[in-house]
């Protein structure tokens, strides 16, 4: 195993990746943001947060990182196209499906920081 997976293995064996997913939560419900669902997972692919602002759907991925350039990348367009299908299911299962806005967002968690939020990400 190499020392990236290592390193990846014992993240998620400490909840790690889970951490982050709450601190990016907490930070977009201080920006005014309801949660409506945490690592929402379909056969098509899994959401970590779904949020929403009025009428305003909004998909984020949370990545931790050193930089904030690192996690912009480490949603390619292979994860992006899983992000979107997944959506789209969640969407159709909401009652006021057809006056959603909907929005991709990345919220960065970096060492030593507060959670840098970019909004239209994807």
């Amino acid at each position: 195993m190499g020392d990236r997976a290592a390193a990846t293995d014992r993240r998620k064996a400490l909840g790690g990746c889970h951490v982050s997913e709450y601190l990016a939560a907490l930070h977009l419900m201080l920006k005014g943001c309801r949660i409506v669902a945490l690592r929402y997972r379909t056969k098509l692919g899994e959401i970590d947060i779904v949020a929403r602002k009025r009428n305003l759907a909004i998909f984020v991925e949370v990545k931790a990182g050193r930089e904030e350039m690192s996690a912009i990348d480490a949603v390619p367009p292979t994860a992006q196209n899983r992000i979107r299908a997944a959506s789209d299911l969640w969407l159709a299962r909401q009652r006021d499906y057809a006056v959603l806005s909907k929005r991709y967002d990345i919220v960065a968690i970096l060492p030593g920081r507060l959670p840098r939020h970019l909004p239209n990400a994807f």
